[in-house]
């Protein structure tokens, strides 16, 4: 059997395709790729820390957009939606377009069995070269589990993970703290094996 090639996609027959389409893809240089569908654990997740960011800075200079506004990478050709992201002051918008930003001071990520490799390896890649880029979260929807890392020079960035509900994210970029039971709030997490063990 003959393989098929792969078709390529210039940008802007992207977006045009975008526009119209049924369900979002991302793009990575000229390649137009599906998006999976979000759980309810993952939607419960980004709109409590979006709703929380959101009444925090009601009266201060940041912008925060959940996954309907799209961001562009431009070093590496990717158009793509994140979870959550926040933008000090005002979103620089690709040319022409009001839907799709270039400079989240913030970028957040709730994790999917399917994507979590890739949100943690060749997206945070990508996402570091956006000269605003300067905090990322990846939050785990099946266990109470984050991970924040944070720069703190050229090419030099903090880690530090959080797995107890009675703990806290003191986040380093924007001016803002959230508890991990605010945050998993409504999420009904999978039991562990230690607990299940015990059944």
């Amino acid at each position: 059997m003959q393989a098929i090639e792969p078709r390529y996609y210039t940008p802007e027959e992207y977006l045009e395709l975008e526009t119209v389409a049924e369900y979002k893809s991302e793009y990575i240089d000229g390649q137009i790729i599906p998006m999976a569908g979000g759980s309810t654990k993952h939607n419960q997740i980004s709109l409590n820390l979006s709703s929380e960011l959101n009444f925090a800075f009601k009266r201060q200079a940041y912008r925060i957009y959940m996954s309907d506004v799209r961001l562009w990478i431009p070093e590496r050709r990717i158009y793509t939606y994140p979870d959550v992201m926040v933008i000090a002051g005002e979103p620089e918008y690709f040319p022409n377009r009001t839907d799709t930003v270039l400079n989240p001071i913030l970028i957040v990520e709730v994790l999917s069995k399917g994507t979590k490799s890739y949100d943690r390896e060749s997206k945070f890649d990508a996402y570091r070269t956006i000269p605003s880029f300067q905090e990322y979260l990846l939050i785990d929807q099946t266990r109470i589990h984050v991970e924040q890392f944070s720069k703190t020079g050229v090419k030099q960035w903090s880690f530090c993970e959080y797995d107890g509900s009675d703990e806290a994210i003191a986040f380093t970029k924007v001016p803002f703290q959230i508890s991990l039971a605010d945050l998993y709030n409504k999420v009904q997490l999978e039991a562990t094996a230690v607990e299940g063990d015990r059944v």
